[in-house]
Order: structure tokens, then C-alpha cells, then sequence
């Protein structure tokens, strides 16, 4: 038997609810996400490879960064994992996980540290006998793009503006939210001014960069003295103060930001999205290679 159709006033009811319903941006963007899992898998052990390969679903093509945007996508189905994307501050320049990690409803844990944590825990049982009850494929799929959600800085931005959310900005000429410029502007300016607007070229700067320019202080991202845990805290911490320091700087409702704001600020956002990239193998080395669990350098090369 077919399933009834939705009558006419719960079609409006729901579209009311939906439209009064706070709204955050996404993080990163599609391709933010995408880039900074693609610099991951060039770092993933053999083992670890080979997990996130079973894990992976058949849609994925046997890439992680293909599905890296996947929890974007699910906000409307997973309703409960909004918060998981981002945390407040009480519009402080510093992050407190008991003070700022809680949703709307005051649950503690509910914000990107503690999905992290959360879905780490859940993907050391993979191999586990009797198997895990959990959806070990759901699982690295949320993981993977919360690292990336917690290094975009204004993802731990002022609980008064919603990470920048509210504060509207031009772009040059384009009318944007703050946020919006972090998560999506910044990258598409960039890979139009220096990559020939190509996402594969700016992932093998990037690349190149851990190699050369950042070489010195790849040691330094990977230092984490949670050795079955993360350091998802640390990396919150990191972010509201540059979020303090770069995205909120010097920035008011409707101002116009050019040239100043974009060659200061676009090299910060570079650099989070490689080290959200080599945090992400590192975290997915310890889980799943057991060789490499109590050894954290990746030894980029």
C-alpha cells in the first residue's frame, strides 16, 4: 500500500518550521571538506587505508574525500547532529569544553570536540568481536568531516553572532555573511587568483607546502599527548583565536572586505585546511593501525 501523502497545511507547517529554524553555514564548503580529506589519504598507513576502505560505502568509489561533505548533507535527516558542527563561546576569546560543548538544550558533549571524541571512541571497535553495534560507516563519515568542521576558526566563533552567521559583509562586490566568507569565499577567491580555479591543484600546493613551507611545524600539529583520545580540543582552541585574531578582526556589520582582509586572511585558511588534513590520517592511523597507536608523527616526506 502506498504511504498517504502529506496534506496541504502540514506541507505549510513544516516549510514554517523549517524557515524559523536557526540556520548555520556549512563548514568549509563541498570542497574544503573534499581537499582536506584528500590530503588525509595521502598520509593513512597501510592498515588504516585498508579500514577506511571496508568501511567505506559503495557510493564513496573507494575515495574518503568523496564523502567527506556527507554530514552537510544529512542535517535535515539528523536533525540532533546540528550542534555536532560547531561550538560558542560566550563571545570569549578562549574555549571552554565544559562551559561551551552543550547544546541548545544545555547536553553536555553535544558540539564538534565532542563528536570527535565521540566518534573516535565508536570506531575503536572496529574489528571488534561480537561485532560493533554501531554504524562504524556513519561513524568515519562524521568524523572525518567534524575535524574538518572544528578547524575552520569561525566554527568556534560568539555564541551572539552564531560564528559569524549574523554579521553581514560584502565580498568585494557579493553580499555574504561572515561565516560564508570563511567557509566558501575565501576558497573559491583563492583557487580563481592562484590554482586556475582547480581543487586538484590547490591540494597538491598544499601538499607541497607540508613538504617545504610548513615542514618545520608539521611536528608541532601532530604533538598530542592523548594517546587513545584526540586533541579535538586543542584544535578548538586554535580556532577561537583565530577566529579572535583574523576573522572577526576589524570586521563590522556590512563593511566591505577586499584585498586587505583576503591576502591577510587566506594563508590562515590554507594552513587549517592542511593541518586539518594531517590530523585527520593521524587520528585515523592511531584508530585503526595498532602499530602506529602509541607513535604519532606521520613522517611526511
Amino acid at each position: 500500500m502506498a504511504a498517504p501523502r502529506p496534506q496541504p497545511l502540514l506541507l505549510l507547517l513544516v516549510s514554517l518550521l523549517a524557515a524559523s529554524a536557526p540556520r548555520r553555514a556549512d563548514a568549509w564548503g563541498k570542497e574544503g571538506h573534499i581537499m582536506v580529506c584528500k590530503i588525509a589519504e595521502k598520509y593513512l598507513s597501510e592498515e588504516a587505508a585498508a579500514a577506511v576502505q571496508d568501511l567505506l560505502p559503495e557510493s564513496a568509489g573507494g575515495e574518503l574525500s568523496t564523502m567527506c561533505p556527507w554530514a552537510d548533507t544529512m542535517r535535515f535527516r539528523y536533525h540532533w547532529a546540528s550542534p555536532l558542527h560547531y561550538a560558542n563561546t560566550p563571545n570569549v576569546c578562549n574555549f571552554n569544553f565544559s562551559r561551551d560543548c552543550h547544546n541548545s538544550r544545555g547536553e553536555q558533549g553535544m558540539c564538534v570536540v565532542g563528536a570527535i571524541n565521540n566518534y573516535t571512541d565508536q570506531l575503536y571497535t572496529y574489528g571488534d568481536s561480537p561485532k560493533s553495534s554501531y554504524n562504524l560507516t556513519e561513524s568515519l563519515m562524521f568524523l572525518a568531516h567534524f575535524v574538518g568542521d572544528v578547524h575552520q576558526p569561525l566554527h568556534v566563533g560568539y555564541e551572539e553572532d552564531e560564528g559569524g552567521n549574523t554579521i553581514m559583509v560584502r565580498w568585494y562586490r557579493r553580499k555574504a555573511n561572515l561565516h560564508h566568507v570563511w567557509d566558501v569565499s575565501i576558497i573559491d577567491t583563492v583557487m580563481k587568483d592562484f590554482y586556475n580555479k582547480s581543487m586538484d591543484t590547490m591540494v597538491d600546493a598544499l601538499q607541497t607546502n607540508l613538504t617545504e613551507g610548513w615542514s618545520d611545524d608539521v611536528g608541532h600539529w601532530e604533538n598530542c599527548a592523548n594517546k587513545k583520545a584526540t586533541c579535538a580540543n586543542d584544535y578548538a582552541i586554535e580556532s577561537i583565536n583565530l577566529s579572535c585574531n583574523y576573522a572577526y578582526k576589524d570586521v563590522v556589520q556590512n563593511i566591505t572586505l577586499g584585498d586587505d582582509y583576503y591576502f591577510t586572511r587566506y594563508p590562515v585558511v590554507e594552513k587549517r585546511l592542511a593541518q586539518a588534513g594531517v590530523r585527520l590520517a593521524l587520528i585515523l592511523n592511531r584508530i585503526f593501525d595498532k602499530k602506529k597507536a602509541d607513535t604519532t608523527p606521520l613522517y611526511i616526506q
